[in-house]
C-alpha cells in the first residue's frame, strides 16, 4: 500500500465523516446516509491495499 493510497483513503474517511455530522446537524438524511457510505468505500479500500499487502 503506497503512501499515496493510504492518504486518499484516510482523506476520504475524513469527508464521509465530516457529510455525516453535517447530515446530522441539518437533519439531511440523504447526507448522512452519503456520508456513512464514503466512510464504508474508504474502509474496503483498505481492506483491500491490507489484502494485496499480505501477498506480496
Amino acid at each position: 500500500m503506497g503512501l499515496d493510497d493510504k492518504i486518499r483513503n484516510a482523506a476520504e474517511e475524513l469527508a464521509g465523516k465530516a457529510k455525516e455530522a453535517a447530515g446530522k446537524a441539518t437533519d439531511d438524511e440523504r447526507l448522512e446516509h452519503e456520508g456513512k457510505g464514503d466512510q464504508t468505500r474508504a474502509d474496503l479500500k483498505n481492506a483491500g491495499e491490507n489484502i494485496k499487502d499480505a501477498f506480496k
